[in-house]
């Protein structure tokens, strides 16, 4: 019996103009009526998973910031793990020896390095408010983070998240959700384990949950779940880890899988 439905939100469950369809909508909603919980996991902050929680309206928790953050609807923060101070500051230095643009998150917010079209694109993609901030060592002494981003081409990501996977191993979370993104976050911290706090929370089974996504930062969900499902656009390595694969996020391929499975509610 599956009691839980978790996904991730770009290139899974949203299409690539950054919509949620509404048959998408209809579907996820009837789940709920039958009692199965509604999961959002995003890299994204919460303040920019707000609108797509609000247009789904049948959640009550959801992970932000790669499972750094467990959230309530009514907003009440159930879980939240800060990088430590010395290690944000190694990271901070770490980026700037590539050079590469990145930014920390703050009350809705995001505060960047340097002028760039990335921080522009960030800003138009999640409706989030950008800061420049030169100085973001000086920055993180009053304001803990959870998460930094960096942005640069996908050659220099890579090569990047082989040097920080080594570089802060037993120290910090290296992941990534896009080509372009190298994303940082609490040691210990994963879509995975916060799936696992929300189903001790909830009083769910891990082994009775399907779970959708698309990039390395699903990677630990699909893995945690019973049923791992890779949208058929997801990168090769979460097909290979998958238990299964869906059409694409532009194909409301989510949506469209769990037609299949519980066709006795549609």
């Amino acid at each position: 019996m599956t009691e839980a439905v978790v996904f991730d939100l770009d290139d899974t469950l949203l299409r690539d103009d950054r919509t949620i369809s509404e048959d998408t909508v209809r579907v996820l909603r009837t789940l709920s009526t039958h009692g199965i919980h509604i999961l959002p996991a995003s890299g994204r902050a919460p303040e920019s998973m707000e609108k797509y929680i609000r247009q789904l309206d049948c959640c009550d928790t959801y992970i932000a910031c790669n499972g750094a953050e467990v959230w309530t609807t009514s907003g009440k923060c159930l879980m939240q793990t800060s990088l430590p101070l010395n290690v944000a500051e190694e990271i901070i230095r770490f980026g700037n020896e590539y050079g590469v643009y990145m930014h920390t998150y703050d009350y809705g917010s995001f505060y960047y390095n340097k002028k760039s079209h990335w921080a522009d694109e960030y800003a138009q993609a999640t409706l989030l408010k950008g800061v420049l901030t030169p100085d973001l060592t000086s920055f993180l002494q009053d304001h803990p983070t959870c998460k930094i981003l960096m942005m640069d081409d996908p050659r220099i990501i890579s090569r990047m998240r082989q040097d920080a996977s080594l570089r802060f191993a037993n120290r910090a979370s290296i992941t990534t959700s896009k080509p372009t993104f190298l994303e940082v976050n609490p040691l210990h911290t994963s879509k995975g384990l916060a799936l696992s706090f929300c189903a001790d929370y909830l009083g769910f089974q891990l082994e009775n949950t399907i779970a959708f996504g698309d990039s390395l930062n699903d990677l630990s969900m699909i893995q945690a779940a019973g049923t791992g499902v890779a949208v058929s656009n997801a990168w090769n390595e979460i097909k290979e880890c998958a238990d299964d694969i869906c059409m694409s996020n532009e194909a409301d391929g989510v949506a469209n899988y769990l037609i299949k499975k519980f066709p006795s509610f549609f």
